[in-house]
């Protein structure tokens, strides 16, 4: 498992591309052991990950009777979907690099998106900590929420430019290809494991 410190320096390699530095690539292993590597950044995103079910727990029984509760099943049907998230939407970009014979562009994809994944967790996981605590800010925090699905689009955008090298056109396609389907799927997955809030 990457250590803190080798996390914060691919963090450092993400900054930069965020900043159109290419420089960014040189903190980032992108072969394919760093590919497989990059796969850590799930355990890395246990905490939030964390938050955000404890979160959904409450939601889910809010909706229900009050003799509802859940147990471990309900946890387990939610790692599926967080798992799916992690994993269907390098599927749908994978099609498409083959398509337009990118292939080679697949590993940098992945490595940024998995290790992207990180600092986007530690923040939706701090926002849904503050709703859960705060409520009497769900207005607030609700904007911020919305700030931050933006400025995750604004993000994932400008990292697919650098990989693509200023091709807009593929860039687009392939932010709504990583995008998309894992807002899709999360939501058919909860109503499909019956975990969504009635």
């Amino acid at each position: 498992m990457p250590s803190f410190r080798e996390v914060q320096y691919y963090l450092a390699g993400l900054w930069l591309l965020i900043c159109r530095d290419v420089r960014g690539f040189r903190f980032l292993d992108i072969t394919d052991r760093g590919l497989s590597r990059s796969f850590w950044a799930i355990l890395w995103c246990l905490p939030p990950t964390g938050i955000s079910w404890l979160w959904w727990r409450r939601a889910f029984l809010r909706s229900m009777p009050a003799d509802v509760d859940v147990g471990s099943l309900f946890y387990f049907r939610l790692g599926l979907i967080e798992l799916s998230n992690w994993v269907v939407p390098f599927i749908f970009a994978g099609f498409i690099l083959l398509f337009f014979r990118l292939e080679d562009r697949f590993s940098p994809i992945v490595v940024t998106m998995n290790w992207l994944g990180v600092p986007l967790a530690y923040i939706n996981g701090l926002l849904l900590a503050l709703l859960f605590f705060l409520p009497d800010l769900a207005g607030l925090i609700s904007i911020l929420m919305l700030v931050f699905t933006i400025g995750q689009v604004f993000i994932v955008a400008r990292m697919m430019r650098m990989i693509f090298k200023g091709q807009g056109l593929m860039a687009g396609a392939m932010t709504l290809s990583l995008l998309v389907p894992s807002l899709i799927l999360s939501e058919y997955l909860q109503r499909f494991l019956d975990v969504y809030p009635a």
